[in-house]
Order: structure tokens, then sequence, then C-alpha cells
């Protein structure tokens, strides 16, 4: 059977990024289609059939409408009059603008993490950190290593405690995200990036705020530094 970008499962991963149980049927449509937009299930300028992503989530034409509304507000489809909804094109320009927001609020998500982290917090990210610690990404599929790096982001930006803030550094993240899986298979490090997260995470549960920043911006810089040897 040919692949298709609707019937990917992209939500089961090593750490759920967004569990779509028990949650309003357009909410569960926009997160599903939103990370098969970031992982490239669905590629930049794909015609988008909403009648086909109904099916494949198993839900009526109007939650998907929905979510693809909201899909356009977060830069990642466009619908043009009597032509259709489309994946976005991905214009490598946009790296510099992306990176000049997330150098500035990443490092800031992750000190009021370590400044506010609960102790169930504390507890969430030792374990993450663990699980990526105990990782074989040599032999992980980068993919795969991509989801991993969503997962320890908005694990992030949800403890930090401030809902605008984790919007905003989810919605660019993600279309930083897009950029990093368009050049994956030219990366010479992305295990290393992935590997990275380990210290971030760990600093950030024993309430190190000001190594938590730091980190996060060489995290940030480091992205870019990555893309632009490349292209």
């Amino acid at each position: 059977m040919a692949f298709s970008p609707y019937n990917a499962v992209v939500t089961a991963v090593p750490v759920d990024l967004d569990s779509p149980v028990a949650m309003p049927l357009a909410e569960r449509a926009y997160m599903v289609i939103r990370d098969r937009l970031i992982m490239l299930d669905i590629q930049p300028n794909d015609p988008i059939d909403d009648d086909a992503l109904a099916k494949a989530l198993g839900m009526g034409r109007t939650p998907v409408r929905e979510a693809l509304k909201r899909l356009e507000s977060d830069r990642l489809v466009v619908s043009y009059p009597r032509r259709g909804t489309f994946a976005t094109g991905v214009d490598i320009s946009d790296l510099a603008h992306i990176s000049e927001i997330r150098v500035q609020l990443e490092p800031l998500a992750a000190r009021r993490a370590a400044e506010l982290a609960t102790r169930t917090a504390h507890t969430e990210l030792e374990e993450l950190a663990s699980r990526i610690a105990q990782l074989d990404v040599g032999q992980v599929d980068r993919t795969e290593l991509m989801r991993w790096d969503l997962a320890v982001h908005r694990t992030i930006y949800r403890v930090a405690g401030n809902p605008h803030l984790e919007d905003v550094l989810i919605r660019y993240n993600n279309l930083a995200t897009r950029i990093f899986c368009l050049f994956l298979d030219r990366l010479p490090t992305v295990d290393q990036h992935v590997r990275e997260h380990v210290e971030l995470l760990r600093v950030i549960a024993a309430g190190d705020a000001d190594r938590a920043d730091y980190l996060a911006r060489e995290h940030v810089l480091g992205f870019e530094q990555t893309i632009r040897a490349v292209i």
C-alpha cells in the first residue's frame, strides 16, 4: 500500500507529544495534523485533502476544517480561494527570524521552569532525561529523534507555567522543527543535538536557573549554526 500522510501515526512515539485522548474533536484534529505537518509527513506545498484527513482521523469534516483554520494562523497551512488548502512552503530565510525569537524566549522558559517546577515536575524532567540518556541515538531513526526533541521542548514550556509563553514557543519551535526535518538527512549532529537535552532537563530539575538559561540559549544558537552549515 502506498504511503499516505493522512494515515501516518505521528502520535505513536517514544514520548507522547500530545495525547489526543479525551479531547474535543477539533482539538484532536488540530494536534494530529499539526504534527504531521511539522514532521513533514505532509510535505511543504502539498495539497491538503480534508475529506481524506477526516476519514483517516475517524471524524467529520467540520472539526478538520476548524483545525485547518487554526493551522493557517500558525503559518503551517495556507488557503486559496477556488484552489484549496496547502501545506505552506519552507522559506529558509525565515530561519533567522525564528531564531531571533527563540534565542530570547527559550532561555526564559528554561529559567522559569527551573525556578517554578513542582516536585512532580522535577520527577517528570528527571525521568525524561534518563530515557533520552538511555537511547542508543546512533541507532534510533532520525525522525524519531526529532519527536523526542519536540517532546522535551513542549515539556519545558509547560513546566515554565506561563500559558502565553508556552503558546508562542510551541508555534516557533514547530516552525524551527519543520526546517530541521527538511535538512535532516544532511545533518551530521542530530544525535548530539538530542543528547544536549539531557543536561538541560537535569539542570532545570535541579533548579539551576542560570545554567538552564545558558544551555537553552546555546541549544538554539547551535541549531541555527547546524542548519546554516548545510545550506
